[in-house]
This record gives C-alpha cells, sequence and structure tokens, in this order.
C-alpha cells in the first residue's frame, strides 16, 4: 500500500490562546485541558497502514520538544525540520517537499497544522484516500471543510464541478464579511479552508519552482546544507532568505493543479480560548475545567491552571488561565484578544 507521511507544521504564535500559547512553549504543545498535547494528538490520528511516520516542522527552539513529545506518545517522527527562524508556510512545506523529494518525487505528503482538532477520525481517512488518486494524477488536493456556521474568520475556498472525488478550484476568498459568509454557507460549493492539504513531493517542488523561486531556492540550500543529528533537520541560515510568504499566497492560489475534496469531519482549529469553550466537553455548569479548579455556582467559563487552586464562585462567561506565573482573568468575550490590548515594549517577558 502507497504511504503518505504526514507533515505537521507546529509553528506560530498562537497569541489568542495567551498566556498558554507563549514564545517558548507555543499551542501545538499545551494539552489545554485534554490528555494529551495538540501535537500529540494530532500525530496519532494518522495512523495505520496508509501513513508513514510523521514529519514534523517548527523553529529550531522547540525542536527537541517536538521530538520529546511525539516518542512519548509512541509515534516517534521520522524527522523533524527546524527552521532557524519563522519564514510562514510556504518556506515550511516547500522544505517538506525537499525532504520528500530525497525519499523519493513520488513521496506522498500530507501537510496538516499540528494544533487543530478533528472530531471524526475515520471520515478523515476516508477522505485522504479518497483524494489519492488525483494526488497520484499530478493534483494537490485541498480538504475543504463543510460549514457549520457564517465564520468571518477563516477562509472559503469556491470549488468547481467536479469529476470524480475531487473539483477543480475556481477561487480562494480570505475573511469575508457576515453577509458573505452566510450565503458561503448556503452554497455547496464553499467549503473552509482548513490549510490541510496532500500532494507528491516533486509536483510541489516544480510548482514552487515555477512560482516561488526565491522562496524554493533558499530552501533548497537551506536543506542542502542542514545539520542533522538524530532525526533532527537543523535548516542553514539560507532559510532566511526565503520570503515570509503564505502558502496560498505563494502557490496554491496561483497553481492550475489545485483540486478540493469537500470533508466533514469535526474540524476545529482550537484557535481561541472562546472556540476551545464551545467545542470542548463540559460539566452540568457548562464550565470547561482543567486542573485543580474549584467551581461552585458557575456557569458556561473555563478554567485551567498549572498549578495553583483556583476557585470559581457565582460567576459566569469568564475565561481564567493560570500559566507559568502569569494569571489571566477575562470574559469570554474578550479573553481571545487580551495579548493584543498588552504594551509589549514595555512587558517583553509576557511575549
Amino acid at each position: 500500500m502507497q504511504q503518505i507521511i504526514p507533515v505537521l507544521i507546529a509553528g506560530g504564535a498562537g497569541t489568542r490562546l495567551w498566556p498558554a500559547s507563549r514564545g517558548d512553549k507555543p499551542k501545538p504543545f499545551h494539552r489545554l485541558g485534554m490528555d494529551r498535547t495538540l501535537l500529540q494528538d494530532t500525530a496519532l490520528r494518522f495512523q495505520g497502514p496508509m501513513f508513514a511516520a510523521p514529519v514534523v516542522i517548527c523553529s529550531s527552539r522547540h525542536a527537541e520538544l517536538a521530538r520529546a513529545q511525539l516518542t512519548e506518545a509512541g509515534r516517534p517522527p521520522m524527522a523533524v525540520l527546524a527552521e532557524p527562524e519563522g519564514r510562514n508556510t510556504a518556506p515550511a512545506v516547500i522544505a517538506a517537499a525537499v525532504y520528500g523529494a530525497e525519499i523519493g518525487p513520488e513521496t506522498a505528503l500530507l501537510l496538516v497544522h499540528a494544533d487543530n482538532l478533528a472530531s471524526d477520525v475515520p471520515a478523515l481517512h476516508a477522505a485522504i484516500a479518497g483524494a489519492l488518486p488525483a494526488v497520484n494524477a499530478g493534483h494537490i488536493v485541498l480538504f475543504g471543510i463543510k460549514p457549520d456556521g457564517p465564520h468571518t474568520g477563516y477562509g472559503y475556498i469556491q470549488a468547481g464541478i467536479g469529476d470524480g472525488a475531487t473539483s477543480p478550484v475556481v477561487s480562494f476568498i480570505e475573511k469575508p464579511d457576515l453577509e458573505t459568509a452566510r450565503r458561503f454557507v448556503e452554497d455547496p460549493m464553499f467549503s473552509w479552508n482548513g490549510g490541510m492539504f496532500l500532494f507528491r513531493a516533486g509536483d510541489f517542488l516544480g510548482e514552487a519552482d515555477r512560482l516561488a523561486p526565491q522562496a524554493a531556492a533558499a530552501v533548497k540550500a537551506a536543506v542542502r546544507d542542514a545539520e542533522r543529528q538524530g532525526g533532527v533537520i537543523v535548516m542553514s541560515d539560507a532559510f532566511r532568505a526565503a520570503p515570509a510568504i503564505a502558502v496560498d499566497y505563494a502557490i496554491l492560489e496561483k497553481t492550475d493543479r489545485a483540486r478540493v475534496v469537500m470533508t466533514d469531519f469535526g474540524w476545529s482549529d482550537a484557535g481561541t480560548w472562546s472556540a476551545l469553550w464551545g467545542s470542548s466537553p463540559k460539566d452540568g455548569g457548562g464550565n470547561v475545567l482543567s486542573g485543580d479548579v474549584i467551581a461552585t455556582s458557575a456557569a458556561d467559563c473555563l478554567a485551567q491552571t498549572d498549578g495553583p487552586t483556583v476557585v470559581l464562585a457565582g460567576v459566569s462567561d469568564l475565561v481564567v488561565v493560570v500559566e507559568n506565573g502569569i494569571v489571566l482573568v477575562a470574559s469570554r468575550a474578550a479573553a481571545d484578544g487580551a495579548y493584543k490590548a498588552l504594551d509589549l515594549d514595555q512587558r517583553p517577558d509576557l511575549k
């Protein structure tokens, strides 16, 4: 059976989940009230005969943490591609394609973000299997997420008329206004862009060379000159010469190889405290609690602590997070923007 290499992107600041997600330990490396970290949960989602061991892309600061977490979860990585500096997703994906091409140009790679959730793994696997024929025909297949509401914070993919499991991509729309998002939800040709796609290494590299030559050249040099130690590939400083650009803008919106398959596997980006509250199991009062938290006459709160006891009494609609010496207390409505309200020039220790 053809095996797919899951490529787990574990970068980004995740600032909407501050103070848990910070520079030293970003969002993918946290449990966020679950039994496993988001990185571990993502890696364990892709097991079985269809999948090879995962590859992780992250900052060089977090390479050993990534390897340790996946080893702890019983899913040690095939490799960790360590970036000397974050340059957004296009250089990261090109690096994965370069690594895959070292194995063989027809190596299939599944690009996923290591900080998303999926509640229906069998449905996800079925969608991946259904996309493989198009990938083996040279296409880059995106997994569109069936919208469950008019979300204005996500990008959307418009599909054309398909002739099988996948459909041609007509357009990408980034974060529409509410009225437009409502129209998209009613139209079966539109899906959320969850940032997950499947491709063969050689096909993607060919498009990177054609559409993003500066990034491709920098990343190829960075992988060629990388320091390789025990499965960790620390890319050279040549990586810094790659433009900091998202893969959507650099390649996916320009290529004529893009196809899309509509999926519905219980996806959530778990990107904010309010989203995490909404997608998590709750107690009888509608609370989501993790750590040493006592709730009495409390309703619809999210609270987690890494040590000190937190007591919620007679309150509602709050987010309370205690993490590494920082305490956040905010309404659920305001918690997601708390990081932006900080004057980090005056308090760099809070980053």
